[in-house]
């Protein structure tokens, strides 16, 4: 009878080690788990998604980030630079988004294979971000395997916190009538108003936006107004060999008329973006098209 209670009480003791081994080893059941830059519920967690980044680890190397570095301190612009394989891109191309402390948006864009994508080799890709904040600020990078299948299995990121700072200003011009400096109204002559911005690799893009916000009003209390009406939206605008290449929406020519008006906005438009000095011509075009627009 004692050898047979001393088997069973080192049988008992036996799954008592074992399974304190495997409580151990599997942790809380109700939590979050970091399993490459993302939370994971693990069983059925009373505390919401922890706010904190979950770091990514590079074992399986899907990704290799050269820029950022995690808590890298940029001004605009970030680049995005480093190497990821052939199946976190789908048509050469994924997204990465740039997010403030509260997860809010600050900028998103599109990163682009620099080499042939269909394979499961690792790729150069290369973009970058151009964000604006006023304060120091605490941000993630957020790289987004893209994923056109849209199951949840196939869905896979990372996140690399870095802060930023913000940006340094300068000014550009932008043009508008003035019937004060031009009381007899020459339709296509125009004058520069200063607009303070903050430094992006998109300058003659923001000169534009900021064109399409009109004038101030204490600029028009000096006399300026613009002939382009409300609601015209940049479609695409380049610059090569000298020449500027600016394409609008519809909205650019809706219910213009007039010969003098058209004149206006061509002007407005032109001006703005003759003031670099890496453009010379400028074309304009609504839709693509660059015949038949903006006729009086």
């Amino acid at each position: 009878m004692k050898k047979i209670l001393t088997f069973l009480g080192i049988v008992v003791l036996i799954v008592v080690i074992g399974l304190a081994i495997l409580m151990f080893m599997r942790g809380d059941e109700d939590t979050w788990i970091c399993e490459n830059g993302v939370w994971v519920k693990h069983g059925n967690p009373s505390s919401p998604i922890p706010q904190d980044v979950c770091p990514f680890t590079t074992e399986e190397k899907d990704v290799v980030l050269d820029s950022p570095k995690e808590n890298d301190v940029i001004t605009t612009p970030l680049l995005v630079k480093g190497k990821a394989k052939g199946s976190w891109f789908f048509e050469a191309e994924f997204p990465v988004k740039l997010l403030d402390e509260n997860r809010d948006l600050l900028a998103v864009g599109i990163v682009r294979s620099e080499g042939e994508w269909m394979t499961e080799s690792l790729v150069d890709f290369e973009t970058s971000l151009d964000f604006l904040v006023s304060t120091k600020t605490n941000a993630v990078l957020v790289l987004q395997k893209d994923n056109p299948s849209g199951l949840p299995e196939n869905d896979k990121k990372i996140e690399i916190p870095v802060v930023l700072m913000p940006s340094e200003k300068f000014k550009v011009q932008v043009f508008f009538n003035n019937n004060q400096l031009d009381p007899e109204i020459s339709c296509d002559k125009v004058f520069p108003v200063e607009r303070e911005i903050y430094k992006t690799l998109a300058v003659a893009d923001t000169a534009l936006t900021e064109l399409l916000k009109g004038a101030t009003q204490t600029e028009k209390n000096q006399g300026y107004s613009s002939s382009i009406p409300g609601g015209v939206a940049i479609q695409d605008l380049s610059i090569a060999n000298g020449v500027a290449k600016v394409d609008f929406n519809d909205t650019l020519q809706y219910q213009v008329g007039g010969s003098c008006r058209v004149s206006a906005i061509r002007a407005q438009i032109t001006q703005t973006l003759l003031q670099f000095p890496s453009v010379h011509k400028v074309v304009i075009s609504i839709n693509g098209n660059t015949e038949d627009i903006l006729q009086p």
